[in-house]
């Protein structure tokens, strides 16, 4: 029986990805170790009929990888729901196998992602939502094409598939304060993630388009969901702090949660206080008022992740892509 290319990497005590990238021919390894490699390989009989570009090209298996650091904005959500169907979608169009994965970070990152490379699958999807800079890099590591979903780094040469955030949120706090005539307030996240650093940033360079200064808007920090935004925003009134006449919320769950300590507190929405939020979730239409939002065209985001891993995939294409998706406001009764 000939050696596999795990049995490779314990026996030169190399990382699995450095022994398949050498076997590849990819880059990321020293000629040394290559050569190191490919010799042991010989003299051990390795089978090179399985790193053929014909078999890598012929693997209609593609991998999903849900990326959790903290798990506070990637859940079980109609968001990630929609997002997922999308991909499966096209991937069903298509005519490729998906195969759906968590990697968390608490874990052995490496080891997690070594193990999909030899689960012959020809690509990879990988959610950016919760992620830094730095969780990228072992993903980048790898032989295989990879498209990130939800997430882009300046810094990081990679296919990303993402919601022009800045956009939505400049287009929301724009109608905010045409609506209102009135200074917005900020609802923003208390964890740190590119999109909302991307909606932040819309936020502020719509409040100083209205010539107005951002010095003045009232900002909250609050956790990200429904029952930590309500429990936040009631401590906030609770210590009497200074409420704004209507705010930007970073996501839904921030603007439903608000909405609900507002309303336990007596406070009118949208005659008292207007809000208006960010990801048109479900929910949004159906809450008391009905939320305006922006909505974001999840499935489509799928999709298009897909059809342009399937593309790298064909093509074989090293130049990497920014595709950003707009958005666009759904108007109803919360402003």
């Amino acid at each position: 029986m000939s050696i596999t290319a795990k049995d490779l990497a314990r026996l030169l005590n190399l990382s699995a990805a450095a022994v398949s990238m050498a076997l590849h021919g990819k880059p990321g390894v020293s000629t040394q170790t290559r050569k190191m490699v490919i010799e042991a390989a010989e003299r051990y009989g390795y089978d090179f009929t399985k790193i053929t570009p014909q078999k890598r090209n012929s693997s209609r298996h593609i991998v999903f990888i849900i990326y959790k650091r903290h798990g506070s904005v990637v859940g079980e959500t109609p968001f990630f729901s929609e997002l997922s169907e999308g991909i499966t979608t096209a991937c069903e169009e298509e005519q490729y196998k998906l195969q759906v994965a968590y990697v968390h970070k608490d874990e052995e990152v490496k080891k997690q992602v070594e193990d999909i490379v030899y689960s012959d699958c020809a690509g990879i999807v990988l959610l950016g939502t919760e992620m830094q800079m730095e969780d990228l890099q072992p993903f980048l590591d790898l032989p295989i094409p990879l498209v990130l979903l939800d997430a882009y780094f300046d810094e990081v040469p990679c296919d990303c598939v993402l919601i022009n955030n800045s956009q939505g949120a400049a287009m929301a706090t724009n109608y905010l304060i045409n609506r209102t005539k009135k200074q917005p307030g900020y609802l923003k996240s208390s964890y740190g993630i590119s999109n909302f650093e991307e909606r932040a940033y819309g936020f502020y360079k719509a409040v100083r388009h209205h010539g107005l200064s951002t010095s003045n808007s009232i900002v909250h920090e609050v956790a990200p969901s429904i029952e930590g935004a309500f429990s936040d925003m009631m401590e906030v009134i609770a210590r009497g702090e200074k409420l704004a006449s209507c705010y930007f919320a970073d996501n839904d769950w921030i603007a439903i949660g608000a909405i609900r300590a507002f309303k336990k507190q007596g406070i009118c929405v949208p005659k008292d206080i207007a809000v208006i939020g960010f990801d048109n979730v479900p929910m949004a239409s159906y809450i008391e008022p009905s939320l305006t939002t922006v909505h974001v065209p999840k499935k489509y985001m799928g999709e298009m992740a897909v059809k342009r891993l399937i593309d790298v995939i064909g093509s074989g294409n090293q130049e990497s892509v920014k595709i950003e998706i707009l958005t666009k406001l759904k108007k109803r009764q919360s402003l």
